[in-house]
């Protein structure tokens, strides 16, 4: 008599994705907290890439048919959220904000994956004198206050441009000088740790080149943070931009829609009520800050087996004791 062989089944490749997997690993209030980051997260990237069909004017556009749209109008019919000082609608503003967001995320966290990972893979493997250089420009750039380094740089790149792209690009470029580091040291450890292993040394005894041991062996297996440095990293440019630009190094409101910039300007509105002009914009920056930050650390959470075994035990607890009874 035969006896049957187990096989696990084959899990789909939908299922295998970051967020999906996380979420079938996620159990209680860890749960909720990722479903709740990713429709957080979701309706945030949702609003920007639909933000011209649903934002009912232009994020520069001051009058209509009708006329020209009057300042710090309270919410009504014909501006839900209100307008500001300026004479913008407050929901136009908010909806192109978020594309404007997304897009310096993009460009910047590209950027620095980019070069941090490049720079962390090259420093870690080789070593040598480059590898020190690189280690104290790292540790110098990240010795610097965030915000401060972000507008130094600021004010280098923009040089008075209020173009679209030049202040995507300022703010962006400014935001990767502060990232760099951060994943330069962190790729740096892994690689350091990773070409110790036997499966390297093995590589190495076989006649691999470098570029193919840094290429097929170490590169996979030292970027497996990344995903959760994206999401901490991603949240965390949504706050140097709008610091950028309520400070007033960021984007000229003719040019793209900013929350940081409309935030500064609503300082002198809340001494007369006028609570609308800040609020809305302040909102959309903590509902996708939040949203991010909670997906990064419920990612956190579930790649760290100790909470996740331990988690998985609690839930089970239970059902075992009733199978003995």
């Amino acid at each position: 008599m035969e006896t049957p062989q187990l096989t696990a089944p084959k899990r789909s490749l939908g299922s295998r994705l970051p967020v999906v997997s996380h979420l079938r690993k996620s159990v209680g209030l860890q749960r909720g907290m990722l479903v709740a980051g990713v429709i957080l997260t979701g309706l945030f990237l949702l609003t920007s890439i639909l933000a011209p069909l649903l934002a009912p004017y232009g994020y520069s556009q001051l009058s209509d048919s009708s006329g020209s749209f009057p300042t710090q109008q309270a919410p009504g019919p014909k501006h839900l959220l209100g307008t500001t000082v300026g004479g913008y609608d407050v929901l136009s503003r908010v909806l192109w904000g978020s594309q404007t967001a997304v897009t310096v995320i993009a460009v910047s966290v590209a950027m620095s994956l980019f070069l941090g990972v490049a720079l962390g893979l090259f420093s870690g493997y080789f070593g040598g004198w480059l590898d020190r250089i690189l280690v104290v420009v790292s540790d110098a750039i990240y010795a610097f206050p965030t915000l401060l380094l972000a507008i130094v740089i600021s004010i280098v790149v923009s040089r008075g441009q209020s173009s679209f792209w030049g202040g995507i690009f300022s703010c962006a470029f400014s935001i990767t000088v502060v990232f760099v580091p951060q994943y330069f040291r962190v790729i740096r450890a892994e690689t350091i740790r990773l070409k110790a292993e036997p499966f390297v040394e093995s590589a190495k005894v076989l006649g691999a080149s470098s570029v193919r041991i840094i290429g097929r062996h170490i590169f996979k297996n030292a970027t497996r943070t990344l995903p959760l440095m994206f999401t901490l990293n991603a949240s965390e440019a949504i706050l140097t931009l709008a610091g950028l630009g309520f400070l007033g190094f960021g984007i000229e409101p003719t040019s793209a829609a900013e929350w940081g910039f409309d935030l500064n300007k609503a300082l002198a509105d809340t001494s007369s009520g006028i609570w609308w002009t800040g609020v809305f914009p302040g909102l959309a920056i903590v509902l996708a800050v939040l949203g991010l930050t909670l997906v990064g650390e419920s990612i956190n959470d579930l790649n760290d087996p100790r909470i996740r075994g331990r988690k998985r035990a609690g839930s089970t607890a239970p059902t075992a004791q009733e199978g003995t009874a």
